[in-house]
């Protein structure tokens, strides 16, 4: 069976989370999920009741337990997603550190160089996370904020979390109709 890691970490944007981990079981990936414990936080602050979807989740770690598969690469997977990636822990990733299941399985799909795709959400920008955006981008990573596109006409605050749930897959390759794609003029 396929697998897909995907992280949770403190930065607001927990829906976007929730909805990979729906779209993730959809399509039939083995999901093995981290959750930071700053995440944890937020996803009660953000979506009370998350329980539901968390349990869709084949695995679920928390952020110490660096026993995990993930932290190493003879586990292979399609993939790793942090999304919400918080500024802490892209500043981890993007030098190297390797503190928590994060960090480290983050480290590890750089080195094996495995699609990492991390999703920042802050705003505004200062100049360290811009440089440590770069930074993870020349070692590998794609960097996906959340920033979602009008064009397919969304209607409701769903429809813009699945665009960029969207977005995400496509980045993966993994495919999907969470939107209207653009066709031109």
């Amino acid at each position: 069976m396929k697998k897909i890691i995907l992280a949770l970490t403190g930065a607001s944007g927990m829906p976007y989370g929730l909805e990979l981990i729906r779209q993730i079981k959809k399509q039939d990936f083995e999901l093995h999920l981290i959750l930071s414990d700053a995440a944890r936080m937020v996803l009660d602050l953000e979506a009370p009741g998350h329980e539901q979807v968390l349990s869709l989740a084949d695995h679920v770690f928390s952020q110490d337990q660096l026993g995990a598969p993930a932290s190493s690469g003879s586990f292979f997977h399609q993939g790793m997603i942090v999304c919400p990636c918080s500024m802490a822990s892209l500043a981890a990733i993007a030098n190297g550190l390797g503190n928590n299941l994060v960090h480290r399985a983050a480290d590890v799909c750089l080195k094996e160089k495995r699609p990492l795709i991390l999703v920042p959400r802050e705003t505004p920008l200062n100049r360290i996370h811009l440089e440590n955006m770069l930074k993870a981008h020349d070692c590998g990573a794609t960097i996906l904020p959340p920033c979602p596109g009008f064009y397919h006409g969304p209607q409701s605050m769903d429809d813009l979390i699945k665009h960029i749930t969207g977005r995400i897959l496509d980045a993966l390759g993994i495919e999907n109709n969470l939107f209207k794609r653009w066709e031109g003029v």
